[in-house]
């Protein structure tokens, strides 16, 4: 059976979500369970401004809204980071042919530490709230690890 929706942009967001006391939200992948990360999605359309990528993303896997009263839009912060990488073989077929590298853009949201936390099963098995090292430790993603290191220069 073919796969009928349109190819992922290579063009993405990884929001790392964090306490002000530097604990980080981890979320384990449904498809590769032990690969733990931060939140991270595709563009929708390559117009869409990457903020507007961060809201929807975050709030699709943990249902957090950003922009709500508890999570004021003040606190997604663009860390003005981007990282280049290759993109996993197992996860290429989702995107045009040829292409075999992403573009993600870093966000911190700040959270309050009793934030509910809604995954979406189709894509995450659980969550755990880490400090910021223990996390970029757990981290499979080298791009996700090195953004965990660079928190505590952002708040």
């Amino acid at each position: 059976m073919s796969d009928l929706r349109p190819p992922k942009i290579p063009q993405s967001v990884l929001v790392v979500i964090h306490t002000a006391e530097l604990d980080v939200l981890l979320i384990e992948r449904a498809d590769r369970p032990g690969f733990w990360q931060s939140v991270t999605g595709s563009k929708d359309a390559v117009d869409e401004p990457a903020h507007e990528t961060a809201v929807r993303e975050v709030f699709e896997e943990t249902g957090i809204a950003v922009g709500s009263a508890a999570v004021p839009m003040a606190n997604l912060r663009d860390w003005h980071l981007s990282n280049v990488y290759e993109i996993y073989p197992q996860w290429r077929h989702r995107y045009a042919p040829g292409v075999t590298h992403n573009t993600e853009q870093v966000f911190g949201l700040r959270v309050p530490r009793d934030v509910p936390v809604r995954l979406s099963p189709r894509e995450h098995l659980q969550h755990v709230w880490l400090p910021w090292r223990e996390a970029a430790d757990r981290c499979f993603s080298a791009s996700n690890a090195e953004a965990l290191l660079h928190l505590p220069r952002f708040l």
